[in-house]
């Protein structure tokens, strides 16, 4: 007997989870400060998060991942070397990014550990050599991965379902990159990278009392910028269920994506529903799209469904790398099991298993600090019930096979999804006409085309 095809074990009693709340304060640039007390190691951990709304790059697409590249590459407050040098003898772990930082180490260094970070973090030292090595880096990485078929079908997949002007939508070509300058990537630091919508969670083993005034004197000085962000035009789904095809003729196989763009939030009350019936339809082995497309039929490696949810608009993708000749076929199967999660219960079995597997996963995770801290984040960034977690197993029992059916049938759009393929236009195009779905032509930029012509 095959492991995945033995039973799962009965499910026991639900375990009783308790995560400690963090202790609280502000300073007077708005950044919120989040403490758990956690002496069971002598370790602690800091997450600065910075959590701005979306914002596009419009013609200068890739400055905020150039941003990303040079925090903590030097600092006006220590050389590069000495940095490093020092993270390294600490045996600590500093990382830096456009939207904030993290950093780990053994509790008796968390003092110059969390100076460091602010070294790093709130006093970067922008050279134009370092911007002249990671431009080039991002240009080479791009030239790279022209000729790829996933880079090109994820690209197409958010540009058509998000529209290329909007945020998730725009991409990074060598032109937007070749746009950017190092004042460019100065100015996105200033515009964004400030105490207005940022957070600091510090876990482990502290003490609030002590911390508090050493993030006052180190976090003090960080001004705000009250950066405006404009709102975006929410994205226009199909008006119709279509196929949208992008011709590679170096394509080994077909990149397929059913999509839909949505707005869920993780205070929805059928938030879990949405999630659960999602995870059925591809988020594990025994989901409906991998039993078909590769168990069943043989014509994958593994399918999946993955969906998305926060506070602005997302999407949900289900997914494959199919066989070139059955590319066809497998959008006909793809179409069925979106439709049967739609219009059949799930069994009670299926939703039991789902479930525990969802619990186990949580109870493991609820004694990481990186979970905790990410937890007490989420509360304050998505507007969270504050027992949320606590009562996250209890949420998850509570779903039904009709809570499923009606999140599947919510948010799932059968009728205005498009069916986004990526693949060797040749050999798939005569099947896909077959079907009684329209078809529409793309480059690999999004851009509509014609209808390939071959000899």
């Amino acid at each position: 007997m095959q492991a995945q095809d033995r039973p799962q074990p009965t499910a026991g009693k639900a375990p009783i989870v308790n995560i400690n709340k963090p202790q609280t304060f502000f300073l007077a640039n708005g950044l919120k400060v989040m403490v758990v007390e956690n002496h069971k190691l002598p370790k602690v951990t800091f997450n600065l998060t910075i959590d701005n709304p979306p914002f596009a790059e419009s013609d200068k697409k890739g400055v905020d991942e150039l941003c990303s590249y040079l925090i903590g590459n030097g600092s006006t407050k220590i050389s590069k070397d000495d940095f490093n040098e020092e993270v390294d003898f600490l045996g600590a772990t500093i990382s830096f990014n456009s939207h904030g930082a993290y950093a780990s180490s053994l509790s008796k260094y968390s003092g110059r550990i969390l100076e460091l970070l602010t070294y790093g973090a709130l006093y970067p030292n922008f050279t134009q050599d370092e911007f002249d090595k990671e431009k080039a880096k991002l240009l080479e990485n791009l030239k790279s991965q022209e000729k790829s078929v996933p880079v090109i079908a994820n690209r197409v997949v958010d540009a058509l379902t998000f529209g290329k002007s909007h945020p998730s939508g725009e991409y990074i070509t060598e032109q937007t990159i070749s746009n950017i300058t190092l004042a460019d990537v100065q100015a996105n630091y200033n515009n964004h990278f400030a105490p207005d919508n940022s957070y600091l969670v510090i876990i482990g083993d502290v003490k609030f009392k002590e911390v508090k005034p050493i993030v006052e004197k180190l976090f003090g000085s960080w001004k705000k910028t009250n950066t405006t962000y404009q709102s975006y035009t929410a994205p226009e789904n199909a008006p119709f269920t279509q196929i949208n095809f992008i011709d590679v003729p170096n394509a080994s196989q077909s990149e397929v994506s059913v999509v839909n763009s949505l707005n869920l939030k993780m205070s929805d009350k059928d938030f879990f529903p949405a999630v659960i019936a999602t995870y059925i339809l591809g988020g594990g082995f025994n989901s409906y799209l991998n039993m078909n497309l590769r168990e069943e039929h043989g014509w994958t490696y593994g399918a999946n469904a993955i969906i998305g949810a926060g506070k602005y608009v997302t999407k949900i993708r289900a997914a494959s790398s199919i066989k070139t000749a059955v590319t066809d076929s497998a959008v006909a199967e793809f179409v069925k099991e979106i439709k049967r999660i739609r219009t059949e219960k799930v069994s009670e079995q299926t939703l039991n298993e789902v479930k525990a597997g969802y619990i186990g996963r949580f109870v493991m995770q609820v004694e990481k600090p990186q979970a905790v801290a990410r937890y007490a984040l989420n509360i304050e960034t998505e507007g969270l019930p504050k027992d949320f977690y606590e009562n996250y197993i209890k949420t998850i029992n509570a779903v039904t096979p009709e809570d499923v059916l009606q999140a599947a049938n919510k948010y799932f759009l059968i009728n205005n999804m498009r069916i986004i393929i990526a693949g060797k236009g040749e050999e798939v195009i005569p099947g896909l006409e077959k079907l009684s779905t329209p078809i529409f032509y793309f480059d690999s930029f999004a851009n509509p085309t014609e209808k390939p012509i071959y000899k």
